[in-house]
């Protein structure tokens, strides 16, 4: 009969919607007919639950950064493109204003003066080789530094060594040197049995000279910072037997230099 007694009455939809509405419960509350359950049944209380929303991150500005590096990698490789260019320009003007060229060199005496076995077995060796240097250059001077080293190889085994002496060598000079070299080999015994055999067999003894020469180059006025001449020269010799006349057979000669 209860429920027959209920009136129903109309309700405005768009103005049920158009009013905002409390909430029943606050957020920090929940509430339900058994009690609180924010309260423990043994007394305790919980602390309210809230909800933490993650703020969303800004993302840097990747075009804007991205631009900039192009623009600075575009400066950088233009510089060094300038630089280049202007390098290789001065280097040309130069070349044609001096022409430079290579200093070539020669060996066109070789004498033994001690070449022979010691009573412990040593090897002894004294050579007199006789240098020519030679500067094609019209406005090019060369300063021989002090340092410089040359040294006679038998195959693999360095004979002697000695020093090119220190002087200036200036335009279209043609200076000719005679170096001393002296060296010693322990246990040679089996060195100079080698060298007579193949000069008994043969009558052709291969050597290598080397030579490592500090020099500063002189263009014009000014003169350049030290670097190093690295001339190797092949020669072909008959003999080498002290105080006997050596004939060079060959004899070529190649030049590098290196800063």
């Amino acid at each position: 009969m209860a429920d027959n007694n209920q009136r129903i009455h109309p309700v405005d939809v768009e103005a049920a919607a158009a009013t905002p509405t409390a909430p029943l419960v606050s957020r920090d509350a929940s509430k339900s007919d058994k009690g609180d359950p924010a309260v423990h049944q043994g007394g305790e209380q919980y602390p309210p639950f809230r909800r933490t929303i993650p703020l969303a991150q800004s993302k840097p500005p990747m075009r804007r950064r991205r631009s900039c590096c192009c623009r600075c990698l575009c400066w950088t490789l233009s510089l060094i493109l300038l630089l280049v260019i202007i390098i290789a320009a001065a280097a040309g003007i130069l070349y044609l204003v001096f022409r430079p060229k290579l200093p070539k060199y020669s060996i066109d005496q070789l004498t033994i003066s001690d070449f022979q076995l010691s009573t412990n077995n040593s090897l002894y060796a004294r050579f007199d080789v006789t240098v020519t240097a030679r500067n094609p250059n019209k406005k090019i001077g060369i300063y021989y530094k002090n340092g410089s080293r040359l040294s006679v190889f038998y195959t693999d085994t360095k004979l002697c060594e000695g020093a090119l002496p220190v002087f200036y060598q200036g335009h279209r000079n043609t200076t000719v040197m005679q170096v001393a070299l002296t060296g010693q080999n322990a246990n040679a015994s089996g060195l100079l049995a080698s060298v007579t055999e193949q000069q008994r067999q043969t009558g052709k003894i291969p050597l290598t000279l080397r030579a490592r020469v500090p020099v500063r180059v002189k263009v014009g006025k000014l003169t350049l910072r030290k670097v190093k001449f690295l001339v190797r020269c092949g020669l072909v010799v008959d003999n080498l037997t002290a105080d006997y006349t050596i004939r060079i057979r060959t004899s070529s000669c190649k030049f590098r230099f290196r800063l």
